[in-house]
């Protein structure tokens, strides 16, 4: 009789696995007279609102590794919003381009922080979305990104970055922070100063903000990209341990400050 319902309990479990499907659309708004392409995902089995998460891409732009994270995410059951930084959709694949095109977004803080907060509230309006139950995560430019939306008091629970720049913030903007921060950082990335993170570090603790700060040992930039390397620089190069271990922490601080999906 165990064994039956052992069975029986299998079954329903992979019954309701294969029926899960992420959907996904793409979400068009503005920021001013500018037009953006967002990508949302989530999976259609699931009823009502649920806990979300904003995504925002590496300084390459809105292309399929920003949005597989997106889908990731919805295939565990949070509403994910793919947010689109640079307009229309646009990425780019050599670095010289995607540097003038984070570098033009990151010249104007507030506008650089107007298109993070317009498309938290692109996934706020989502029917899907938990607007009490938000984070915020981002890969390289897009980490600083989540902590550029951090810096102007966006109520999200949490914020995790992926080899980001780390932006110092003000005492003010600081303050302002309500989330948890994760920040997962190469220990030997090349492209972030010790300068930066010691003078990020300590605007935090003195605002008394909730941070867990994790450098893992040999990853360099771009830790979690699997194809980073092909552009034949050394100091971007996937390690799948950070990469593992990164997104384990990542889920760890969605289910503690989100909760549970359903």
């Amino acid at each position: 009789m165990r064994c039956l319902v052992a069975s029986l309990a299998i079954l329903a479990l992979t019954a309701s696995i294969a029926n899960a499907e992420v959907k996904t659309k793409v979400i068009e708004y503005k920021v001013g007279d500018q037009a953006f392409d967002g990508f949302l995902a989530y999976d259609d089995t699931i009823e009502g609102p649920r806990p979300a998460v904003v995504v925002f891409h590496e300084w390459w732009g809105l292309n399929d590794y920003a949005k597989k994270r997106t889908k990731m995410l919805a295939e565990l059951g949070y509403v994910a919003f793919a947010a689109d930084m640079y307009g229309d959709g646009q990425f780019v694949d050599h670095p010289k381009d995607a540097g003038q095109m984070a570098g033009k977004v990151r010249a104007n803080v507030e506008q650089w922080q107007k298109r993070a907060v317009a498309a938290l509230d692109v996934l706020k309006k989502q029917p899907q979305c938990d607007p009490a139950k938000i984070a915020a995560i981002g890969y390289c430019f897009g980490g600083s990104t989540a902590l550029q939306l951090g810096y102007t008091g966006a109520d999200v629970d949490a914020i995790a970055t992926f080899h980001a720049a780390l932006p110092t913030p003000t005492k003010e903007q600081a303050e302002a922070i309500q989330a948890k921060v994760l920040v997962c950082h190469g220990a030997d990335d090349g492209f972030v100063s010790q300068e930066s993170i010691d003078a990020f570090q300590e605007k935090l603790k003195d605002a008394e903000v909730d941070l867990n700060f994790v450098a893992f040992p040999g990853a360099v930039h771009s830790f979690t990209v699997e194809d980073s390397g092909k552009h034949g620089n050394p100091g971007m190069q996937y390690n799948k341990e950070a990469d593992e271990k990164s997104w384990t922490l990542l889920l760890k601080l969605l289910k503690s400050e989100l909760g549970p999906v359903k």
